[in-house]
């Protein structure tokens, strides 16, 4: 494993509670040699963009002519390498296409939606088996709330592919327990 792709709000801002895990995060994954790929913008991709780069972490930031016409918005000044698309769709395939694992933190619509496409690829084997893992009370409540309501649709197996971790110390430690155990 030696890709992460990080998901999360665009309007986290510095100061707040998920701009520091954010951060903080970053640094844990640098210092570990993981390569931390974004969606290269601001928010939950700037904090971990930072907290990777000063550690000397490589960051790539996944970036698209969409967005930065339906919002101003230019990449982050701390990715390392830009990967640019023309379309969203084309971006957010890339970020799922090329991670080993997948961190959400809470985000808006667009972070919601990247989980989802990705859990799907994930159910139907569109993409090879790989942690999905969401971070935060909020997520955790979301999942309470959608099996409680959708179970029905939603049996066991498919509930499977999403690991949901309290904080990301958590998440943290449960890459390194995969990355040991995919060493032995």
């Amino acid at each position: 494993m030696k890709s992460i792709a990080i998901f999360g709000g665009a309007e986290t801002k510095p100061g707040e509670n998920v701009y520091q895990d954010a951060y903080e995060l970053g640094k844990l994954l640098a210092k570990s040699g993981y390569v931390i790929l974004n969606g290269g913008y601001m928010g939950v991709m700037e904090a971990v963009s930072k907290g990777a780069v000063e550690c000397d972490g490589h960051v790539i930031g996944i970036t698209c002519d969409e967005i930065e016409t339906w919002r101003p918005a230019v990449p982050n000044p701390w990715i390392r390498e830009e990967i640019r698309y023309p379309t969203l769709r084309q971006r957010l395939f890339a970020l799922i296409d090329r991670c080993d694992a997948a961190i959400v933190f809470p985000g808006g619509i667009g972070t919601l939606g990247e989980l989802v496409l990705m859990w799907s690829h994930l159910l139907i084997g569109a993409i090879s088996p790989r942690p999905l893992i969401l971070i935060g009370q909020e997520w955790n409540n979301f999942l309470r709330m959608y099996y409680s309501q959708f179970g029905e649709y939603v049996n066991e197996k498919h509930r499977h592919w999403v690991i949901y971790q309290q904080n990301f110390h958590q998440a943290f430690q449960f890459l390194e327990q995969i990355r040991l155990s995919e060493n032995h």
